[in-house]
């Protein structure tokens, strides 16, 4: 059995990645950093024209100023996608890499969560910018409350949900590769299955119960509760997190019954 990296250089090692994933994906773009938050501020600017210019719903969908309640739940949202997309690629895009190297193989399924993760931080600007103006403006003003300190706890709850995600997804594609095809059609779904463009106090009572096992409301009401706090159930984010435990644990079990056959098929 050859012998496992220690912390450390696993550590390394996955810093080494991430950082050249960054720098292979802005090296070549002109805009660099800013195509990580072109994306969410279109889409943003997109579901904004239509719910509260033409429908003038934003109201009824989620809370005001409804620009902020909007960015702070696709700008997560993109960090979910693009890993999720990513994971469906981890190990076919560089398998003669994997194979020749012996780190432990998980890394590859981390590094992309960190890559897009270290993305998602870096748009946060753009949100606390957002929130700025609207306090300069006659609008709504969004107010910054003390449960900013739950922020932390939600990126970790994400981090937790996408590797446990990705140690499933990242083996199944190599051997069923109609699988990708199909997780772009799931996470269209997830888009408007999860509170992203609504809150889940804006969702009929019934459904409050059962929005707690899509993991995904748990971390939004953590982000969201910085500026809007009655976001905060808690009893979604503990149905959340336990969901988020039990899917990271899927994924431990799958990836390491997986990998040696899936070593064998790249």
């Amino acid at each position: 059995m050859p012998s496992q990296p220690s912390p450390n250089r696993y550590r390394q090692a996955l810093w080494l990645l991430t950082k050249r994933d960054l720098r292979v994906r802005y090296s070549t773009s002109a805009l660099g950093y800013l195509w990580s938050i072109l994306e969410p501020l279109l889409m943003a600017g997109i579901y904004f024209f239509v719910f509260v210019i033409i429908f003038k719903r934003g109201d009824h969908i989620g809370e005001q100023p409804y620009i902020i309640f909007l960015l702070s739940g696709l700008l997560p949202w993109m960090w979910f996608n693009g890993t999720v997309s990513d994971c469906t690629r981890a190990f076919l895009r560089e398998a003669k890499l994997i194979r020749s190297t012996k780190i432990p193989r998980s890394i590859w399924v981390n590094r992309l969560v960190l890559s897009k993760g270290i993305e998602y931080v870096a748009s946060l600007p753009v949100l606390a910018a957002f929130a700025i103006g609207s306090n300069l403006t006659g609008g709504p003003h969004a107010s910054l409350h003390w449960q900013v300190v739950f922020f932390p706890l939600g990126i970790v709850m994400q981090a937790v949900l996408l590797v446990g995600i990705g140690l499933i997804i990242a083996p199944l594609v190599v051997f069923f590769r109609d699988l990708e095809r199909a997780i772009k059609v799931i996470l269209r779904f997830m888009l408007y299955a999860s509170p992203v463009i609504y809150g889940v106090s804006n969702l009929p009572e019934s459904l409050h119960f059962w929005a707690g096992f899509n993991p995904f409301s748990g971390v939004l009401a953590l982000y969201r509760a910085a500026f809007f706090p009655s976001q905060l159930q808690w009893h979604v984010v503990i149905t959340s997190t336990v969901v988020t435990l039990v899917v990271l644990g899927i994924g431990i079990v799958v990836f390491r019954r997986m990998i040696r056959s899936v070593l064998k098929e790249i």
